[in-house]
């Protein structure tokens, strides 16, 4: 008598594969990796447009800007999320690959918030100061130095890993263009770590999206100069660009896109997906307002 258990083994997998094949034929696939500040705002992009849209299957991933332009240039990603702009060398290299360009999509803004937990008495900062603070060369390593008490007095400082477009968009605009970061920052691999920490200690200071604001914790008003007006992340001073430390969020594609990712990119763009980017605390690329 034939094994019956092999028998329905082998039944099963041909069902599964016709199932996978029949799956194939009908959606289209659209990976979208890269920036950790954009992976939680991409999800729920996907989660609402996908419920529409069965037709495309539809696959986020976190990793760094670093990580999703990688994978675009090894064609292993279709859209990769960036908190930064590619790199020279990583155009050139997608355009010798592939003959077309890396292109850029606005999709969304950030005042990328300087954080501290909720019970800090610290309200303000200048960028001068976090240069101090986050410098290679630190002459700020205690709250006392910025005129508050804090207990312990040593600041615990929280960076992000060096795949993150969002520490290569604070190095640049916080340290300059040749600065370079201090060694004593603990290091986290996404935004939701860093919040997460400062949550629990209220020595600590870092950096992450305005989305991973939570109630333990809160965001200081920066100074572009020690004489400018100090000024509180939110969406108005992003899209005005007064706050210091604003910037562009990107989804890049190879060329121009087409099919389903350029579908989804437009229905992004659109009162639809920018709605959701209010939502989940970023900042929208335009506001409501009609044109006059």
């Amino acid at each position: 008598m034939p094994n019956l258990k092999k028998i329905v083994g082998i039944v099963a997998l041909m069902v599964v594969s016709l199932g996978l094949i029949g799956c194939g034929e009908k959606k289209e696939k659209v990976s979208i990796k890269g920036s950790d500040t954009l992976v939680n705002l991409a999800q729920k992009w996907v989660e609402v447009y996908g419920a529409e849209h069965k037709d495309v299957a539809f696959e986020v991933g976190g990793g760094g800007s670093g990580v999703g332009i990688k994978g675009m240039m090894n064609g292993t990603v279709k859209m990769a999320t960036a908190s930064r702009a590619v790199k020279p060398k990583e155009a050139e290299a997608i355009k010798k690959k592939f003959g077309k360009d890396a292109m850029p999509h606005v999709v969304a803004l950030d005042a990328l918030a300087i954080y501290v937990h909720k019970d800090n008495p610290l309200n303000e900062i200048s960028i001068d100061q976090l240069k101090g603070i986050y410098g290679k060369d630190r002459t700020i390593t205690k709250w006392s130095q910025l005129g508050v008490t804090v207990k312990p007095d040593e600041i615990s400082l929280w960076n992000r890993q060096n795949s993150s477009g969002t520490y290569a968009y604070f190095q640049k605009t916080v340290l300059g263009k040749n600065g370079e970061f201090t060694l004593d920052a603990k290091s986290a691999s996404g935004s939701k770590e860093i919040v997460e920490a400062i949550e629990t200690d209220i020595s600590a200071l870092g950096y992450s999206g305005m989305g991973y604001k939570t109630d333990g914790v809160k965001w200081l008003k920066v100074k572009k100069t020690a004489d400018s007006p100090a000024v509180e992340p939110s969406e108005k001073t992003a899209q005005d660009k007064s706050y210091p430390v604003s910037r562009p969020l990107r989804i890049y594609t190879i060329g121009e896109p087409v099919g389903a990712s350029k579908a989804f990119l437009d229905w992004v763009k659109s009162s639809g997906g920018q709605k959701i980017v209010k939502e989940m605390g970023y900042v929208r690329i335009g506001s409501d307002k009609k044109p006059s």
